[in-house]
């Protein structure tokens, strides 16, 4: 970190969607800030805990629509922060989990700003937990392997991805059919347990159970979209073995309620 410039950029975390599931430290420097600079899938209750003086800046990525370029984004977050200004620079789930804040960092230590990283809880662990799918059981799945079906620098892996005990795919919505395609034809049994998890830990939550083979096939007949995340692999089982924690709203729906509209985009 840098001494150079009078303000500060905090990349803060904002966990899932559920704003309970903001962490204290990520809440407290919202009250604190006096400019956030948010993504677009950021839960109304966690923009609630700025201060009501902050400047709301808005930075969203859609996938196939409009989106603010990065390069934008380092040159917004630089700019407050030379103004003197305390910045939160908020992003949905954790910073440095396929949420550009690794490349946001750096932009700010090139250009010696003062900087500071606070995690937040993944949707990688969190929106399958909230459908009832453990990413691990010692008698099922001792490791998890997280990855994104969308990259910079190619396609995927798929036959290292094919062999991951627990599979959670982040941004699989647009590419589900692609994916499961890819993960058979490297290997992978189409009848292994499968699920797809739209909006994890939102209102709107819901969720679609099937098979590698099928899960594409079954969350295009439940209108699913974005943001969702695959899981592949025997932990998916488990969710049936788990119906207190389903009936008490582990899961906030299922794709038998009616499809809300969700927007497609960068999850």
């Amino acid at each position: 970190m840098k001494e150079s410039s009078r303000g500060r950029v905090y990349l803060v975390g904002a966990g899932p969607g559920d704003p309970e599931l903001l962490t204290l430290r990520a809440a407290r420097l919202l009250g604190e800030a006096d400019t956030v600079v948010h993504d677009r899938l950021i839960h109304p209750g966690v923009l609630d805990h700025a201060r009501p003086r902050a400047r709301l800046i808005y930075v969203g990525k859609e996938g196939g629509g409009e989106s603010v370029r990065q390069e934008d984004i380092h040159a917004v977050l630089i700019a407050q922060a030379r103004l003197g200004r305390k910045v939160v620079r908020l992003k949905g789930g954790d910073p440095f989990v396929f949420g550009r804040g690794a490349e946001e960092a750096l932009a700010l230590e090139a250009a010696g700003v003062d900087y500071e990283v606070v995690p937040g809880v993944s949707a990688g662990i969190a929106a399958p937990a909230s459908a009832a799918i453990p990413v691990t059981h010692r008698d099922v799945a001792g490791e998890v392997t997280f990855a994104t079906a969308h990259r910079a620098e190619g396609a995927p892996d798929w036959s290292f991805l094919s062999r991951a005990r627990t599979l959670v795919l982040f941004m699989a919505g647009r590419r589900l059919d692609e994916a499961t395609r890819a993960l058979v034809d490297a290997g992978r049994e189409s009848h292994t347990p499968a699920a797809v998890v739209e909006a994890g830990t939102w209102e709107h939550q819901r969720v679609v159970e099937g098979t590698l083979g099928d899960i594409a096939a079954r969350a295009r007949q439940a209108a699913i979209g974005a943001p969702s995340l695959l899981v592949v692999g025997e932990v998916v089982t488990l969710r049936a073995r788990l119906p207190s924690l389903v009936a008490r709203g582990g899961t906030m729906g299922d794709a038998a309620v009616p499809p809300r509209a969700v927007e497609a985009g960068h999850e």
